[in-house]
């Protein structure tokens, strides 16, 4: 069993540096909006939040943490690069409170109304 998780030597290099754009949901609530996106195996230190009038930013990057010096990969499919998601509200959202967390590899942000 072992054997289909060990790493197989490779002279394959890392592609990276593509831009990814994560999914997204967006609820209105009564307090203003909830905004979940996907972002699996990315640290909570390499997000960027901006709000711009009507447009939430968020960007970032997900790095690859296990893969060290001397270890080569058999696979890879996961993106390990930069990412941008921006979405458009129908009006200001600017003022809002933005309070967010991660919960199961999804970003969940509030933006409540003042």
């Amino acid at each position: 069993m072992n054997r289909h998780f060990q790493f197989l030597g490779s002279s394959k290099t890392v592609q990276s540096g593509r831009l990814w754009y994560p999914a997204a949901d967006v609820y209105q609530t009564p307090d203003g909006w909830l905004v979940k996106v996907e972002l699996a195996g990315v640290s909570p230190e390499d997000i960027e939040i901006d709000i711009q009038g009507n447009v939430l930013y968020i960007a970032g990057c997900r790095k690859d943490r296990s893969c060290a010096a001397g270890v080569s990969y058999q696979q890879m499919e996961i993106t390990y690069s930069s990412f941008e998601k921006t979405l458009n509200f129908p009006g200001s959202i600017e003022g809002a409170t933005i309070e967010h967390e991660f919960e199961n590899g999804l970003l969940i942000i509030n933006l409540r109304k003042k």
